[in-house]
């Protein structure tokens, strides 16, 4: 199935925002609506999904499986919506794929964002329906930080999902970034300041050039869908893999995991994002170092510390966007070829 790509999204266009798993729009109420009004205040009509409007909560997701997927296909089959973002990740995400209709996503063909446990709607949107969908931000995750979305997420999302945007565009790295994390279940992400750092570029591992597709997705999600008919297809494509909790135990085993599936023997470049919680568990070296512990030497470009991730800022990345992954004499740098969207 040849991948299509979504219709740009304008100022005074409808969002429409769905909740795919971790209630968040009941858990932190005051954020949920924060974001909100800031993609309001960007120039966005926001039309809330059946159960995110209604603030349903079972505890650990918003609603069933079915009911979930009836809140993305009820804004699929809307006119008035152009895009779709989701509030949040969580865990169950891939529970809606049985009961979504790829058919009518395909027919309709709608900017959808999200990152994390969204990788699961990403990749079974991609096989199923052949539509190019967005790891960036989330509604209360990205548009929720207070007092307003940073600017490093706003511009690459907006110029990820503008017909405006003058291509080949090259992602850079962040001025600084941060990991700071601020409770959503007290004021703290309202009246603690973020703490920020100087971002020190990207990581050249391997070095190399390679011209290809891109899949982004997040580790753990990404795994949860080996054996499933929607596991990408690696081969030839770039790989761009992110983690939330990187503890070295569950980073190695993940990482090796992949190894054993034969992913890192098929496809033609690799990038790592940073992750949000680095947990050494007291190992005697860094997380470059076990990367390439178990990936091993490799021909193609690998590059570390990237900035499309649980970190802030992040950028914007349509799966299978044509970019170049360049990586050698200690420079670095990924551009993408051509628009996300038409």
């Amino acid at each position: 199935m040849n991948v299509i790509k979504p219709q740009a999204l304008s100022q005074g266009d409808t969002i429409g925002v769905i909740t795919p798993s971790t209630p968040a729009n009941v858990l932190f109420r005051e954020k949920h609506l924060h974001g909100i009004k800031v993609l309001e205040e960007m120039g966005f009509v926001v039309k809330e999904g059946s159960l995110t409007a209604k603030a349903t909560s079972q505890g650990y997701r918003t609603g069933s499986p079915k009911e979930r997927a009836e809140e993305f296909m009820e804004l699929i089959r809307d006119d008035t919506v152009k895009c779709i973002i989701t509030t949040i990740g969580g865990m169950n995400s891939s529970s809606m794929i049985p009961y979504l209709d790829f058919q009518a996503i395909r027919n309709n063909p709608k900017i959808f964002c999200g990152f994390s446990d969204i990788t699961s709607l990403h990749l079974s949107i991609l096989h199923y329906a052949g539509l190019s969908t967005f790891y960036g931000p989330a509604v209360m995750a990205s548009f929720g930080e207070y007092p307003t979305v940073v600017e490093g997420t706003k511009e690459s999302f907006l110029s990820s999902i503008s017909i405006e945007t003058k291509y080949p565009r090259v992602l850079s790295p962040f001025p600084r970034w941060s990991d700071h994390f601020r409770d959503a279940k007290t004021d703290t992400w309202r009246t603690e300041k973020r703490v920020y750092q100087k971002n020190d570029g990207w990581r050249i591992l391997s070095e190399g050039k390679v011209t290809s597709n891109i899949i982004v997705a997040n580790l753990s999600t990404l795994l949860t869908a080996a054996g499933t008919p929607y596991f990408p297809d690696l081969r030839g494509n770039v790989l761009l893999i992110e983690t939330m909790h990187a503890s070295f135990a569950s980073e190695e085993r993940a990482l090796r995991q992949l190894q054993l599936m034969g992913v890192f023997d098929i496809i033609k470049g690799l990038i790592i994002g940073k992750p949000e919680v680095l947990d050494t568990q007291a190992a005697p070296f860094t997380h470059d170092d076990l990367v390439m512990e178990v990936v091993g030497k490799r021909n193609y470009p690998i590059i570390s510390n990237f900035d499309c991730s649980h970190t802030v800022p992040m950028h914007t990345i349509a799966q299978m966007s044509k970019v170049e992954l360049l990586a050698e004499a200690e420079t670095s740098s990924v551009t993408v070829i051509e628009p996300m969207v038409v």
